[in-house]
């Protein structure tokens, strides 16, 4: 049963997660679409704490890039991780219903 409940509490862990990076996906998508509608002759600031520093338009291009491909794979493992745990409890959730069927045919047993 503790399994059970642990399997249950990463698979909330993972759905989080994974609702976190697809937001965090979505909103770097928008930056580099807007990244791309830019001129090279227009300028980018970074926001570094509470310093704007300038930054040049390709690298800015670059580290979205990266950062969408980075939050890419941490989608797919995500998803690995859950088809995973869906399986476990799919597993965990036949077992129980054996058990179930095997505790009611003990009690019509003892009734007769």
């Amino acid at each position: 049963m503790d399994k059970e409940v642990a399997v249950l509490q990463q698979f909330s862990k993972l759905v989080q997660t994974q609702q976190q990076l697809d937001g965090q996906y979505f909103e770097n998508k928008s930056i580099l679409e807007e990244l791309q509608m830019l001129k090279p002759t227009n300028t980018v600031y970074k926001l570094y704490g509470p310093v704007l520093v300038k930054q040049d338009l390709e690298e800015s291009k670059q580290n979205v890039g990266k950062r969408i491909e980075y939050i890419t794979k941490e989608l797919k493992r995500c998803g690995e991780n859950i088809t995973q745990l869906e399986a476990k409890q799919d597993k965990y959730r036949a077992n129980l219903q054996k058990l179930q069927m095997q505790y009611q045919s003990q009690m019509a047993i003892a009734k007769q």
